[in-house]
C-alpha cells in the first residue's frame, strides 16, 4: 500500500496565515533557542523580544536590530546596522559587545542585515548595500574574510553545513543565488543564481525583494518575499513548489517553530509590525 508523504507541503489553497500579534513596529530576526523560546527584533523600537505567555515582553537592547541567530550555549548574535556590526548577547539578554571586526579585507562593514550560524567554525552575515552588497564570514578565532561581493541588496542568508551551501537573497534582482563554499571564489560555480522568485504584478522593484530564509527538513528552502505578501517555497533544484498568503503585507522573514512556520514583517516600516504563523505539518533543519 502506497504511504503518503509525512513532509509534502499543504495545500496553499487550503493553508491559511493565523495571526499572532500585532505590534508597534515591524519586525525581522526571528529565532528559536535550544529550550524552544520563540525571538524577533523590532528594528525602530531597538528592541530584542521573546514571545512570552502570548504576548512579547523585552529581552535585550540594540541600536537597530535586525537578523539573530541563537547558539547553542543560549548566546544571541545580532545583526544591527546602527553599530554596523555582529553584537552578541548573553543568554539573560546582556550586550557583550562586537563580535565582527568594523573593516574586513579593507571593506568596511556598513548595513548587517541578517546571520547564518556554521557552529563548528563562525558565521556568515549579509551586509546590505545597493549594488555593493557583500557576504562576510567571521570565524570563531576572530579571522574574517569576504565570501561574496557585489550582490545588490544582500539579505537573507541561509548556511546547510553538511553541503557546505550558503543561499543568499538578492533582494533587488528579485532572486536566490547559492554559493558552493566547495569551489573556489574563482571558479565558474562559486556563486550559481538559484532560483528567480515570481514578479508582483506591480513590476516595481519594492513589490519583490525576497527577504529571510529558512530549511525545512527536506532541504526546501523558504523564502519570505517582502512586498508579495507571500512566503515562496523552493525545491533542491530552485523550482517554485508553492506561495503562502503570509497576511503580512511587508513579509520580512521566516522561521520554523515546531511543525509551524513562523514570519515577521509589518504593515509598514518603521510600523505597525506583525507577527504570524502557517500550520504546515513540516519540521525545520536543524541549525546545530
Amino acid at each position: 500500500m502506497h504511504k503518503p508523504d509525512q513532509n509534502a507541503l499543504p495545500d496553499p489553497e487550503t493553508t491559511h496565515s493565523e495571526l499572532i500579534l500585532e505590534l508597534e513596529h515591524y519586525t525581522e530576526g526571528p529565532a528559536v533557542d535550544p529550550e524552544g523560546s520563540f525571538y524577533f527584533t523590532d528594528l525602530a523600537g531597538q528592541g530584542i523580544r521573546k514571545v512570552q505567555g502570548g504576548r512579547s515582553v523585552q529581552w535585550g537592547m540594540g541600536g537597530r536590530p535586525n537578523g539573530q541567530a541563537i547558539l547553542r550555549n543560549g548566546d544571541h548574535l545580532i545583526c544591527d546596522s546602527f553599530s554596523a556590526c555582529v553584537l552578541k548577547y548573553d543568554s539573560d539578554g546582556i550586550l557583550l559587545g562586537s563580535v565582527s571586526p568594523e573593516r574586513i579585507e579593507g571593506h568596511k562593514v556598513r548595513c548587517p542585515n541578517d546571520i547564518a550560524i556554521d557552529p563548528d567554525r563562525g558565521f556568515y552575515f549579509t551586509d546590505s548595500v545597493r549594488k555593493e552588497g557583500m557576504v562576510y564570514f567571521v570565524g570563531w578565532d576572530g579571522s574574517a574574510r569576504i565570501v561574496a561581493r557585489d550582490i545588490d541588496f544582500a539579505n537573507g542568508i541561509v548556511f546547510q553545513r553538511e553541503k557546505k551551501f550558503l543561499w543568499v537573497a538578492e533582494s533587488y534582482k528579485n532572486r536566490i543565488l547559492k554559493v558552493d563554499l566547495n569551489a573556489q571564489p574563482e571558479d565558474a560555480d562559486y556563486i550559481t543564481v538559484f532560483a528567480y522568485l515570481p514578479f508582483n504584478k506591480n513590476n516595481t522593484e519594492t513589490g519583490n525583494l525576497p527577504d529571510g530564509m529558512a530549511l525545512d527538513i527536506e532541504g526546501r528552502l523558504w523564502v519570505a518575499h517582502y512586498g508579495m505578501q507571500a512566503v515562496q517555497v523552493l525545491s533542491k533544484t530552485g523550482s517554485l513548489l508553492a506561495s503562502y498568503d503570509s497576511a503580512i503585507p511587508l513579509t520580512s522573514n521566516v522561521c520554523f517553530v515546531g511543525d509551524e512556520i513562523w514570519m515577521t514583517g509589518g504593515i509598514a516600516e518603521p510600523g505597525p509590525g506583525r507577527l504570524a504563523r502557517i500550520k504546515v505539518g513540516i519540521g525545520g533543519y536543524s541549525l546545530f
